[in-house]
């Protein structure tokens, strides 16, 4: 039933596919954390990209926190739903309340995670954003609209397993869509992993600090088309 072994190994085929972009002068992967990270890793490493995590945090209506208000995510960004915000009559005390608790929750774990570096600069670039999957891609959705505020040049969001109706939703939404398998029925992201354990915020640090330390090694036709 599965289609992958662990997350790792999802990043490696995922690679392979991405491996056009090898020859963009100006090329970054952007982790959703947790589980997007050792996708996201396996990725830069073979197509010779810098690494860096994108922490999302949904604001949740209170009460209803599954209902998205808005998101803040990293770099300062910030999102809101004004058209849910005024039909369920939110207050700006409310809003306000929700956002600094997320606030603070995504500064803790960005410094946790980075470790005291300073995020990525994408103005300009193209942005792989990865995740372990997509289900109701809500996560996703967030973390493109926070990245826009950022200013890439172009957005590719891309994932080993997605549903298929999310996958097209979401590649409405950016430049380059990849879900390198869409099964039906979907069901679960979990299920098509043969290992789906939780990732650790240690083996974020560990595999953000590794990515931070090697070399960049872009191919040889990029050097070509730059020099």
């Amino acid at each position: 039933m599965s289609v992958f072994a662990d997350r790792r190994q999802a990043g490696r085929l995922l690679s392979r596919v991405l491996e056009k972009y090898t020859r963009d002068p100006c090329l970054v992967v952007l982790a959703l954390p947790r589980g997007g990270v050792p996708v996201g890793f396996e990725i830069a490493t073979r197509i010779g990209a810098p690494l860096d995590v994108f922490v999302v945090r949904k604001l949740g209506v209170p009460g209803h926190e599954e209902l998205a208000m808005g998101a803040v995510a990293s770099g300062g960004v910030l999102v809101r739903n004004k058209e849910l915000i005024h039909e369920l009559g939110i207050s700006d005390e409310v809003i306000d309340l929700v956002e600094a608790d997320e606030v603070e929750e995504l500064v803790r774990r960005e410094q946790l995670y980075r470790a005291g570096r300073p995020p990525l600069e994408v103005s300009g670039c193209t942005v792989i954003l990865v995740d372990d999957g997509l289900a109701t891609g809500s996560t996703m959705r967030a973390a493109i609209a926070g990245l826009r505020q950022r200013h890439p040049r172009r957005i590719v969001v891309a994932v080993p397993i997605a549903a298929a109706s999310t996958c097209r939703q979401i590649g409405a939404l950016v430049d380059d869509m990849i879900c390198a398998v869409t099964p039906e029925p979907f069901v679960a992201v979990g299920l098509w992993y043969d290992d789906f354990t939780p990732t650790s915020d240690d083996e974020v640090r560990q595999l953000l600090g590794q990515a931070q330390n090697r070399p960049i090694h872009r191919s040889d036709t990029e050097a070509q088309s730059r020099g």
